[in-house]
Formats: C-alpha cells, structure tokens, sequence
C-alpha cells in the first residue's frame, strides 16, 4: 500500500495520511509531481505508459509523474519516481519545481531538465513503463491528436 500526506489549501501539512486512492474532502490536498527532461536539441523525454495500468494504458506521457508518498518532499518525490520508473539517480537539492499547478484537491509541482540521455541506457520500470524516446513538440502534439498521448491541453503541452 502507498499513503500521502495531505496538505491544506496553503499548503501546510495537517498532520494526516492517508491510503492512495482515498477520495479528499474540500479544503484537503495531495502533492503530485512532474519532470519534463529535455535535450539539448529541444526534444523532451517521453514514456509510453504499460498495456496494464489502470489509468491511460498504452498512452504516451511526459517523461514522468507520480504522487507523492507520505513523509517525503517534492524534491524527494520527483526523485524517487526518476530513479524507479527510468533508472536515472540526479540530485534536486539545487532544483526547484519551474511551475506548480493547483487542480480539485492537489498541487502538482513540475520539474524541466536539460540532459541528453541515451533512452536505450535507461532503465525502465515494467510496473509502470514499456518504453521512452525523444520527441520534438509537433511529434507530441501529433500524438495527441491522434489519441495516443494524455489528452493534457493542447496549450499546456505547447507551454512545457
């Protein structure tokens, strides 16, 4: 089992935690994270999500996204999720979310690096993962409109 912390509105800790997939009254909220890495060409990592998962199987994403466990920070939530879902250990004491967004009971914070990493070294996670590449923001926009990636904004894409 996974269980969260839960924050309130101003993002305080209120001393609660709770199982994942526990529904959150008004006023209560959970911590999500992102990462977008990027290469030095402009492209971004993306991952295409198991055949198995319960939401948006076989679908396209962002390099990553998960929540956050109870106890962690967002710079440690972001950091596990690297490291298990691709295999990637970086260090994000010296980082800082480039935007968070605030959505119906949680916070997301997003993370962007630059790193040019070899997608065939990658380490991808079977739970979660069946594979990652490189692709430039009219290959993800494409993807999209063909329904083979998260139907996020099309606004919100063109902005990451």
């Amino acid at each position: 089992m996974e269980y969260f912390d839960v924050y309130d509105d101003d993002r305080n800790l209120v001393g609660k935690v709770l199982e994942k997939g526990t529904k959150l009254p008004q006023g209560e909220n959970r911590m999500v994270v992102h990462l977008c890495i990027f290469n030095s060409k402009g492209e971004m990592l993306i991952q295409q999500r198991q055949s198995f998962k319960k939401g948006w199987p076989n679908m396209w994403d962002i390099t990553l996204g998960g929540n956050s466990q109870a106890g962690e920070t967002s710079k440690q939530s972001v950091h596990r999720e690297l490291l298990e879902e691709l295999g990637v250990d970086y260090d994000f004491s010296e980082t800082r979310p480039y935007l968070t967004i605030n959505f119906d009971n949680g916070f997301d914070d997003i993370y962007f690096l630059e790193m040019d990493l070899d997608v065939d070294k990658l380490k991808l996670q079977y739970e979660e993962v069946q594979a990652a590449k490189w692709a430039s923001r009219d290959e993800i926009l494409e993807l999209r409109k063909t329904g083979k990636f998260i139907p996020y904004y099309e606004s919100f894409l063109s902005a990451l």
